[in-house]
């Protein structure tokens, strides 16, 4: 059996703000049946997962407004333009860092493929070095960290570190970083 897309009538945008669009798209399924599709659009975001010269890894914590509690997450932020994933893991890593660094690209995801469209990159910054852009956004307050791996491990386990985005970030990156456990 070969499986078959769906056809897409057409698109309305019932909202939008700085960061994402809520949708409704109209098709038809290959049997015929029309159907509506509601889901948020973005234009992705980026994780980067900054290493310093002694190879601990830089992560922030932060509160979460929706959660009600603290989280501890790599560096990361919603890209504004479609095509601007690369630029915009830069500036992240030096709004929420204070650092500036080479960037690797080491892989992708979906965060949500019911719900969103978004595809997050992942980066890894090596050779950091203090950035004279520094300059926090006004509306995060966060409280930068340097963990070992073997430190995020143990936070992953106990369930210290929570956020979705940064678990499939540390997924994508231990194999890059020879971690593997």
């Amino acid at each position: 059996m070969k499986l078959k897309k769906w056809i897409k009538l057409g698109t309305e945008l019932k909202f939008s703000n700085f960061w994402w669009s809520y949708k409704i798209d109209k098709y038809t399924l290959p049997d015929g049946t029309d159907g509506e599709y509601h889901y948020v659009f973005t234009h992705g975001s980026v994780f980067i997962i900054p290493v310093t010269d002694s190879g601990k890894i830089i992560m922030v914590e932060q509160y979460r407004y929706l959660n009600d509690r603290f989280s501890i997450e790599f560096p990361g932020g919603g890209v504004k333009t479609e095509n601007g994933h690369y630029e915009q893991a830069k500036k992240e890593l030096v709004e929420e860092t204070g650092q500036t660094g080479e960037l690797e690209f080491a892989g992708m995801f979906n965060p949500f493929n019911g719900v969103t469209n978004e595809i997050c990159k992942v980066y890894i910054a090596r050779n950091l070095k203090p950035s004279s852009e520094f300059k926090k956004d006004n509306s995060e307050e966060f409280i930068l960290h340097e963990f070992t791996p073997e430190e995020i491990e143990k936070m992953i386990i106990s369930n210290e570190i929570y956020d979705g985005m940064t678990l499939a970030s540390w997924a994508i990156v231990k194999r890059k970083l020879g971690i593997m456990n």
